[in-house]
């Protein structure tokens, strides 16, 4: 069935935003979708995906997520660069192979826990002096319906989108009312992500769970698109949702509902 694309924020105009993990399928939707609305943007990402995927209209600098000191430089060159940061996204994190979660073996464990909720920490912690400093402090972050509703084989990924969950949670909390913390949790998206993540993988091919058997978990009857994400994270960095903070929007066609 033929769906719409989510009508833009008018109140982003002239802000500042930064989408760390930009170059992602969802993040080249929510920059896109940004740029059109009037907002500045600020893409981090690595610089392999920054190579193969860079996003129009938008300053890129690199980073590495998983080592605070890259970040925290990034983040300061990010708000130099365009003067304040009024809002962030944290796009960052990736999925290793499917096995249950007794099998895995400790390094695993710990490379997702570091490209995932480690991550999230130090982004957070990077990014929340600039946006207590701003009048429309907000930030995302995108974690997974994985996150409240364990399935099997998907290891460590489900724990460290969680633990995202009450990070999020704890720093709505401190941060109220200068900034706004909340979460997106997307089902099956229809990106590289699915394949291993953009810069992880060749991005080719069926995921190991094919599109159309996920389809078929979905009351909606398909896959999600990057853009149907993008109207939830806008409406997060936008004064229409000023009155919430510490909530996470599940988006996922139906498959999940908490």
């Amino acid at each position: 069935m033929p769906h719409s694309k989510p009508a833009l924020p008018t109140d982003l105009a002239q802000q500042r935003l930064l989408l760390v993990g930009g170059c992602g399928g969802i993040g080249r939707a929510v920059a896109h979708a940004a740029v059109q609305a009037g907002a500045k943007v600020t893409v981090l990402d690595l610089p392999a995906s920054i190579a193969r995927h860079p996003v129009p209209g938008v300053q890129l600098l690199p980073v590495d997520a998983n080592d605070p000191t890259s970040v925290d430089q990034a983040v300061a060159q990010a708000s130099a660069h365009m003067g304040r940061i009024d809002g962030c996204v944290n796009l960052v994190g990736f999925m290793s192979e499917q096995q249950p979660l007794a099998d895995m073996p400790t390094v695993v464990w710990q490379e997702v826990m570091r490209g995932n909720l480690d991550a999230a920490f130090y982004i957070s912690r990077a990014v929340l002096p600039h946006l207590r400093a701003s009048a429309h402090g907000s930030l995302v972050h995108i974690s997974s319906g994985l996150g409240a509703w364990a399935r099997p084989l998907y290891g460590a990924y489900g724990p460290a989108k969680a633990g995202m969950l009450l990070l999020m949670r704890q720093l709505a909390l401190e941060n109220a009312p200068q900034v706004r913390v909340n979460a997106v949790a997307p089902g099956a998206v229809d990106t590289a992500f699915l394949r291993g993540g953009t810069g992880r993988s060749d991005e080719q091919g069926e995921p190991p769970i094919p599109t159309q058997a996920l389809a078929k978990l979905v009351p909606m009857g398909r896959v999600a698109e990057p853009e149907d994400i993008v109207g939830p994270v806008l409406f997060l960095l936008s004064s229409a949702s000023a009155y919430m903070t510490g909530q996470t929007l599940f988006v996922n066609g139906g498959a999940y509902m908490p």
